[in-house]
């Protein structure tokens, strides 16, 4: 198994290029590339703002406040766009292995966060025997962290091809989905670690996150 997320990503590039139809696999790169084109970092939630109150709904039941996520120490979000997206199915499990026993030992909660309803949510958080929680926010805390795009018209036009909207996957009826990102929010709720990646095969290490976690604790314990 690689040892990077970057690299267990590559793979699965990788392994389009063998096997995917030229035309279907020249629309994936093009919008990814679009998105990174287009990205807007000024709009992206960022190190330094103040995350006001949220609720999110956990697809085992119950909701999430920001309140209670922060009661015992910094909460770590991680969006990602839904329970079927290859990527996502590849990053998940790689936080649960690399990320999610660090944050543990640091006294961080991990959430993963998708905008897709909880019942259809849910079979990630299965199929991969996650312990940290997945959540749906319905995109609202996506928009208000301003890292939600839609596809371009080409993929659009590939989807509608073969009978798909992203609309009817998620439950939300809109093409809107989260750009991959990860958020530190300390208890003061000022966030400390910020990172959006447009290329959703350009996903945040652990390291990184677990270094800011590290940073945030030591400075608390002064």
């Amino acid at each position: 198994m690689p040892d990077t997320l970057g690299q267990r990503l590559a793979d699965l590039h990788a392994e389009r290029l063998r096997t995917w139809e030229p035309a279907a696999l020249q629309t994936n790169i093009d919008q990814r590339r679009r998105l990174v084109e287009q990205a807007t970092p000024d709009r992206w939630i960022e190190v330094g703002d103040r995350v006001e109150p949220f609720t999110l709904q956990e697809v085992d039941g119950g909701t999430l406040t920001l309140d209670g996520l922060l009661a015992d120490g910094p909460a770590v979000l991680v969006f990602f766009r839904f329970a079927g997206c290859p990527a996502c199915n590849i990053a998940l499990p790689y936080y649960q292995e690399r990320l999610a026993p660090g944050l543990k030992a640091l006294g961080a909660r991990l959430v993963a966060v998708s905008p897709q309803v909880p019942e259809r949510l849910v079979e990630i958080k299965r199929r991969h025997g996650l312990d940290f929680e997945v959540a749906s926010d319905g995109n609202d805390l996506g928009r208000r962290f301003g890292i939600l795009y839609e596809p371009d018209e080409a993929s659009k036009a590939a989807s509608k091809a073969k009978g798909s909207f992203i609309g009817d996957t998620t439950g939300l009826g809109t093409w809107e989905l989260p750009q991959p990102a990860v958020v530190v929010i300390g208890q003061d709720r000022i966030v400390r670690f910020a990172e959006v990646s447009p290329d959703w095969l350009a996903r945040t290490e652990a390291e990184p996150v677990l270094e800011a976690v590290r940073e945030l604790q030591s400075v608390a314990a002064q």
